[in-house]
């Protein structure tokens, strides 16, 4: 086996486990078309507001892989409605470094979020990635806080609450304030930091002669219609971390059937998850608290976070602090933040079992990008590393094929004597390595080694919002997305975007062509069939890579034409290969002449 032929079976053995193991799983766990959930009681904190009544199925959705809106009817109704909430009075304005929005005083919610360093589309003139929109909005997503109280009238999601201070941004504070005109005081304090994460202080003073028997709790609420798809290698939907472990076990469609899910141990944090957006509530430290998920109707979910009660004597106060997160999943400020004491926060991002070696990749990639400050240059450094470092490999598998050519005539002598006798032939085969010294599996180990490189590149490209948006050169402005330019619509001066493989895009066609450069400088497959198979590969690689990340066919080019380069220094080193090659390829041509006539 060469080197290029190893990519290939590499590259199909990967492709096979991603679609296969998608498509198992889609039959052995089919999805819920249209789960219809009880809805939340009126018991439940804040209940009385944030659910939308009945239970008819939601329309249906299509899922992009960032999620969002997608239907215009709904675009537009979600502008309308952003006009009409956004301009209520009273609202108290949030501009910090990287959040921009505003807080609700009635409810006390935060329900007007935007990402100012993220982009909607690619496009220069996009507005900012919207996190958090109003209740009955389309993409409806908001946090409250608020109390339960037990013989205490406590603020429900219609208070009107009091507003000092603001715009809210680092080291300026905004404060919320509600007298229940019984004695007990309600106060919200909102800090924010340079980043994603807003800090709520909810406080209850007692004034009153008794006791008063008060329980904090936070949610974020959100329809799914905005979730961006939830496949088995990236998880959407409901999120958090329970004694130090992250659990993405439960969709949508688990909590919609359930009801109500209720993770075991102490959490951590816990909210929803996008692909590359997560909004979390972070529970004040060892303060005593219970987290669960539940579904409000058969689109609208919630992420509850409740504190265990609390009796407040007479003159005092109680008060818990709770963080919520509303931000894009940057791994840096993830890790900043788990390094903070939020446990186990640096995997909100779905590395999945390989990460132990994703990350490396990440990591090596980051730094490639921070020296020559363009992405797509940086993959092609990669690339340059990973193969000098397995090029050692490459030379010893290049001997073992000398060495495997050298003993042809004694194995085909072998195949032919014992031609009836498989059993008798695997042993003599057995016998004639050990005798030559040859290692028949030798030029496997590229294969081991490529596979977990490119599905780490490909997890990265999937996963990194650090890679969303990131351009190249010329028509290439998104490395994690595919080639925009397809062939089929004449690079866009027609008006239909190809679907599926068919969209073969200006990189497919390269990759096809240096894939074909390698295969010329191949040795003749000694099966004429097997020959034809891999003379093939090329043209049908295109096909299956073209609907794959832009950044992911730059990194295969550049692998294809280092390798060509590395076949031409390896033949100079093993001049008996390339001749015995250029022999195999003229005998077959020879043969293929025969044949026709």
């Amino acid at each position: 086996m060469d080197n290029n032929r190893n990519l290939i079976i590499a590259v199909l053995l990967s492709i096979a486990l991603f679609f296969g193991w998608e498509f198992a799983m889609s039959r052995l766990y089919p999805e819920s078309k249209h789960p219809a959930a009880p809805v939340t009681e009126q018991t439940t904190p804040g209940a009385s507001v944030d659910q939308v009544q009945g239970t008819a199925p939601p329309p249906k959705v299509t899922r992009t892989r960032e999620g969002g809106l997608q239907d215009a009817k709904d675009l537009a109704l979600e502008q309308k409605d952003l006009a009409a909430d956004l301009a209520a009075p009273g609202r108290v304005k949030i501009d910090a470094p990287e959040l921009l929005g505003t807080i609700n005083p009635v409810g006390a919610r935060i329900d007007d979020v935007e990402l100012k360093s993220h982009r909607e589309t690619v496009a220069k003139n996009s507005g900012p990635v919207r996190l958090f929109s109003p209740a009955g909005t389309p993409a409806q997503q908001f946090a409250q806080f608020g109390w339960v109280g037990q013989g205490v009238k406590v603020p429900d999601a219609n208070t009107q609450w009091q507003a000092s201070g603001g715009p809210l941004a680092p080291g300026k504070p905004v404060t919320l304030r509600w007298d229940n005109g019984a004695g007990q005081r309600f106060t919200i304090r909102f800090s924010i930091d340079e980043r994603y994460m807003i800090t709520a202080e909810q406080t209850v003073a007692n004034t009153s002669p008794t006791p008063a028997l008060a329980q904090p709790y936070a949610f974020i609420n959100r329809t799914s219609r905005t979730a961006s798809q939830d496949t088995w290698t990236v998880h959407s939907g409901p999120i958090g971390a329970f004694d130090a472990a992250v659990d993405f076990s439960n969709n949508y469609d688990d909590v919609a059937k359930a009801g109500e899910v209720s993770p075991a141990g102490a959490p951590n944090w816990v909210g929803f998850t996008d692909i590359y957006w997560l909004s979390a509530l972070v529970p004040q430290d060892k303060a005593g608290a219970k987290a669960d998920f539940r579904a409000v109707d058969s689109e609208h979910y919630r992420a509850d976070l409740i504190y265990d009660p609390v009796s407040v004597p007479t003159g005092k106060a109680l008060t818990r602090t709770t963080r919520l997160f509303a931000g894009a999943k940057e791994s840096d400020v993830l890790d900043s933040y788990e390094d903070a004491g939020v446990a186990k926060f640096g995997l909100a991002i779905d590395w999945g079992w390989f990460r132990w070696f994703e990350v490396p990749i990440f990591w090596l990639l980051k730094h490639l990008y921070t020296l020559v400050g363009n992405f797509g240059v940086a993959i092609i450094l990669l690339t340059f590393i990973i193969r000098g470092l397995m090029f050692p490999v490459a030379q010893k598998q290049f001997a073992s094929m000398a060495q495997m050519r050298a003993v042809q005539p004694k194995m085909k002598a072998l195949q032919e004597r014992y031609k009836d006798d498989k059993q008798q032939l695997q042993q003599e085969m057995a016998k004639l390595y050990k005798e030559e010294k040859i290692n028949p599996l030798a030029g496997c180990l590229p294969i081991f080694l490529q596979i977990p490189v490119f599905f780490a590149l490909y997890k990265t490209l999937l996963l990194s919002v650090d890679m969303r948006h990131k351009p190249f050169v010329l028509w290439i402005k998104d490395l994690s997305a595919p080639d925009p330019l397809h062939i089929l619509n004449l690079f866009g001066l027609l008006d239909f975007n190809p679907p599926g493989f068919l969209g073969i895009g200006v990189l497919a066609v390269i990759l096809g062509i240096t894939m074909w450069l390698t295969f010329r400088l191949n040795p003749a497959q000694m099966d004429p069939v097997q020959q034809q198979i891999f003379s093939l590969m090329p043209w049908v690689m295109m096909f299956v890579m073209a609907p794959f990340a832009a950044g992911l066919l730059l990194y295969w080019i550049t692998s294809n034409l280092l390798s060509v380069a590395q076949q031409q220094y390896l033949y100079s080193k093993h001049p008996q290969l390339r001749a015995q090659a250029n022999k195999d390829k003229t005998d077959q041509a020879r043969a293929a002449a025969r044949d026709k006539k």
